[in-house]
């Protein structure tokens, strides 16, 4: 026998056979079994997922001798004539190449005659956007009105260029992307068949490849297993197709880690000089970070991260923050774009790996405001204080006296208390109270709260003769200081160790109250809209 494709011998015959459709099936099906079977059907999606194989299977299901059936026999003459493609009772056309308005004629005078040997007249017009305005309105009457044994069955990967007047006469169904696992399990069913082996991360990577396709993953299959001798490696994929491992990207990023820049550009133009584009390797680097980014996200699905996620070590799992990555990610995808009009697409490349270095310390501006606001909060609570200057710590005059003139031992102690000796002065630091002492004092007074405040509205320290003044920003909070005086000088002993007097001033000037002339509210309500002053002007006589 001739070689066939792996696509076109696992093309299903069936409705059950059809791999990610299930609502498809299902509504399809339900729909024959009722009887409830229209003139007209709009399959949509995107390419190789089924929809030229179902309007082929649905026109089975109509046609079969057994039917309309579900399940077609696929053994009768109408089943094998329509899948050879020679049934004289199943038209298929390509929209593509037949788009004027004259090949719908022909289908509209066509239309006349009944079916020969089957119980309906089914058109297949597959790339249906692809005919023009007038072809579609000469097609419009014979889809509304179409004899009884006639069923048109419409497919299309852009369903927003089918007219609304089409689709508004047509039963629409929207065949979806298939899983990448289900993909996988077709791919190795396939490779069994063919009696070759195929290791699990090849097969991964085959479907991840597809993108959703199905035809475009039996024929990626085909060119690997063509190469691949008996048994499906990554290793031999990768060399002859020229990719990058999601190991080398990995030990490339750590390099960047540790700081190795230069072993990490060493590794790059190895990969490059074994083949590996610079538009694949920006690729691959853009799908890493990515991965890396729904994993600290919590999505672990391999399906969705598009690797393996046990192949990321763990140390780079953590090593970056979200910010950090999005701003990699962003970087690979504007390099990809930039790189058409490089002059050099490998010293973009370069430079981009340069600036990674750096990513660590990279920090965004909301994350700067944010790290701010929190050192803010720990200067005003007392979490963090400023480190004193270093002071002259002046012993007491009493304790120095009492230590070098001890008190005679009372008659009768023991001589082994007579030689101990005696303790070691104790130092008090005295300095004075400074503005660095303010986070301190606001942080003791934290438990009154209106004292917090007035302890906050200081604005001015000062130590003059001797005397400590504080200034404040209102006579209100002068006032209040002036009445909880103890408090607060106590508290500043505490801290500083000053004993000194304590002045509380006010920074506000006292101003005269001026008595206003102008009585008249109008001028007073213009001078407040106009946020002015009024002044009377003083006449000489």
């Amino acid at each position: 026998m001739a070689y066939e494709v792996t696509a076109t011998r696992k093309r299903p015959q069936l409705f059950d056979n059809l791999v990610g459709q299930e609502f498809v099936v299902s509504t399809i099906k339900h729909a024959i079994e009722q009887g409830r079977i229209a003139h007209a059907y709009l399959f949509s999606g995107p390419r190789g997922v089924g929809k030229t194989s179902s309007a082929r299977i649905l026109a089975r299901a109509l046609n079969c001798e057994k039917g309309p059936t579900a399940d077609p026999c696929g053994i009768c003459p109408n089943c094998r004539e329509i899948t050879q493609g020679n049934s004289v009772d199943v038209i298929e056309i390509d929209g593509a190449s037949n788009t004027s308005v004259n090949d719908i004629r022909q289908i509209k005078d066509e239309v006349l005659f009944p079916p020969q040997t089957s119980k309906y007249k089914i058109y297949i017009i597959d790339e249906v956007h692809m005919l023009s305005t007038s072809a579609f309105n000469a097609l419009l009457k014979t889809i509304e009105e179409p004899p009884a044994y006639i069923i048109f069955i419409f497919a299309t990967t852009e369903l927003q260029k089918v007219p609304a007047t089409i689709r508004s006469r047509c039963q629409q169904f929207h065949f979806q992307l298939i899983d990448l696992d289900l993909i996988k399990s077709s791919l190795r069913q396939a490779s069994e068949e063919l009696g070759v082996q195929a290791d699990d991360d090849a097969l991964f990577w085959i479907a991840k490849e597809s993108t959703g396709s199905m035809r475009d993953a039996y024929t990626l299959f085909d060119q690997v297993v063509s190469f691949s001798q008996g048994h499906i490696t990554m290793e031999s994929i990768s060399s002859k197709l020229g990719l990058v491992g999601i190991d080398q990207i990995a030990d490339i990023v750590s390099s960047l880690l540790e700081n190795k820049t230069d072993q990490a550009l060493r590794s790059v133009q190895s990969l490059l000089f074994s083949g590996v584009s610079v538009e694949q390797c920006i690729k691959d680097f853009t799908l890493f970070f990515r991965s890396l980014l729904f994993i600290k996200a919590g999505v672990k699905e391999d399906s969705i991260l598009g690797i393996q996620a046990d192949r990321i070590p763990l140390n780079l799992r953590n090593a970056y923050t979200n910010e950090q990555l999005e701003a990699a990610l962003e970087l690979f995808l504007k390099l990809y774009r930039e790189i058409r009009y490089s002059l050099s697409p490998r010293f973009e490349l370069e430079l981009a790996l340069s600036r990674l270095a750096s990513l660590p310390q990279l920090a965004s501006p909301t994350e700067l405001v944010r790290r701010l606001q929190q050192m803010r909060d720990d200067l005003l609570t007392g979490n963090v204080r400023v480190a004193p200057k270093k002071l002259d710590v002046q012993p007491d005059l009493l304790t120095t006296q009492a230590a070098s003139h001890p008190k005679p031992s009372p008659q009768g102690s023991s001589s082994v208390a007579s030689a101990t000796p005696a303790p070691s002065p104790t130092a008090i630091i005295k300095r004075p109270f400074e503005k660095s002492d303010l986070p301190a004092l606001v942080h003791k007074l934290s438990n009154t709260g209106l004292l917090s405040q007035v302890a906050q509205a200081i604005t001015e320290v000062k130590n003059e003769s001797e005397t400590l003044k504080l200034t404040f920003s209102t006579s209100f909070c002068q006032n209040k200081a002036k009445e909880h005086e103890a408090k607060f000088k106590s508290l500043v002993q505490e801290i500083s160790g000053f004993t000194g007097p304590v002045q509380f001033e006010c920074a506000e000037e006292d101003k005269p109250a001026e008595q206003s002339t102008v009585d008249d509210p109008v001028i007073s309500k213009i001078a407040s809209v106009f946020r002015g002053e009024i002044k009377q002007q003083t006449r000489e006589h």
